[in-house]
């Protein structure tokens, strides 16, 4: 990038040293580091006094700098810096996640806890190594893929084109010159407006789709959570359950680490008047999936996996639907189901996931 950008710069924040409050700064152009730092120790959050710290150096550059680099550390998912930096006089143009074609394959099916594989960047960070992976991964404008061999790259490859296959693998990483939109950004990988994979097969890796609008039963479908989970490396999308009409629920699981959480109410449940409160993806999404009976109200997941059987995903959340057996349509008595999903959504709200085991378990 400095070859061709001759007067960039490029600001990372080494985060090796979290434990002890510490972070290390490190500022470089064409001619190498031209300055270093060790800031703290760090009081409070350390993401967000690092994010503090990388936009007054991306400002105290900008006056001279061709290209302004946000260099990020391996962990740190990059939308809550962009968004940050899109509240700043800067012209953002591009995300670009880059991925070691040796390791992506492995540490997207790992179940380990970032602070195991000592890239947590904070103590106490809850999170899990594939879902940082998974986040930065389809979050991203570009993806880039170094390291390994042939056989490596191949199938990273075939695993990004299943995780994000609107995004583009650039062999040799170029600053477009269109700006970012912060919505735009947020649209791609947000539960209501994420374009999601389609089926596909590609090799061993498969991606298997499942679309339908009847309601879930809550209790049937909380039983089949851990297979659905284990038996994928990567799912995600949105869904409905028959006591839960008015609000959209968002699933989110990776190499065995799920979350269901509330995303808010499907715009069938909201007055027409307050149509135009939400964004126009939020609305085209829900044009796209309407029905004249349910609304927008669907029930789209989305897995990825080893030799996924597709028959068998279908028949699982099949059998979760509410049927000819269950209450009418719109029953006063959907409201009276047991939702094991009550205190997982709770949870939810407080931040937490709930880890389901690992792929293979």
């Amino acid at each position: 990038m400095f070859l061709r950008h001759p007067g960039a710069v490029a600001v990372h924040h080494d985060l090796g040293d979290t434990a002890r409050g510490l972070v290390t700064r490190i500022v470089r152009d064409a001619r190498g580091v031209i300055d270093r730092e060790e800031i703290g120790p760090v009081p409070g959050c350390v993401t967000c006094a690092v994010r503090e710290d990388l936009i007054a150096q991306l400002v105290r550059h900008a006056p001279t700098a061709t290209l302004l680099i946000a260099d990020l550390w391996d962990s740190v998912e990059p939308r809550p810096v962009a968004e940050a930096l899109i509240r700043f006089p800067f012209r953002l143009t591009c995300v670009l996640t880059a991925l070691d074609a040796a390791l992506a394959p492995v540490d997207i099916c790992r179940g380990d806890r970032l602070a195991e594989t000592g890239q947590a960047v904070a103590p106490g960070d809850p999170r899990h190594l594939a879902e940082a992976l998974a986040r930065q991964i389809e979050y991203g404008t570009a993806l880039f893929l170094h390291g390994g061999d042939e056989e490596d790259a191949d199938l990273s490859a075939a695993v990004l084109a299943h995780l994000a296959p609107h995004t583009p693998i650039v062999a040799d990483p170029e600053v477009p010159g269109t700006t970012l939109c912060a919505d735009d950004l947020a649209a791609r990988v947000d539960p209501a407006t994420a374009q999601l994979p389609a089926d596909a097969r590609t090799g061993e890796v498969t991606t298997v789709v499942w679309h339908r609008l009847r309601p879930l039963h809550p209790g049937r479908l909380f039983e089949v959570v851990d297979e659905l989970v284990t038996g994928s490396v990567r799912s995600r999308g949105r869904f409905w359950l028959a006591n839960r009409h008015e609000r959209m629920l968002a699933w989110d699981a990776v190499a065995g680490v799920a979350a269901v959480r509330d995303a808010g109410p499907w715009l069938a449940a909201l007055p027409e008047a307050a149509w135009d409160l939400v964004t126009p993806a939020r609305r085209a999404a829900a044009a796209l999936d309407w029905n004249p009976i349910v609304g927008d109200r669907v029930q789209h997941l989305v897995f990825t996996g080893p030799d996924l059987d597709a028959a068998r995903v279908h028949a699982l959340l099949d059998s979760c639907l509410i049927d000819a057996g269950d209450a009418l349509p719109g029953a006063a008595a959907w409201e009276r189901f047991d939702d094991p999903f009550a205190s997982v959504l709770e949870a939810g709200r407080r931040g937490e996931r709930q880890d389901r085991g690992s792929p293979g378990d």
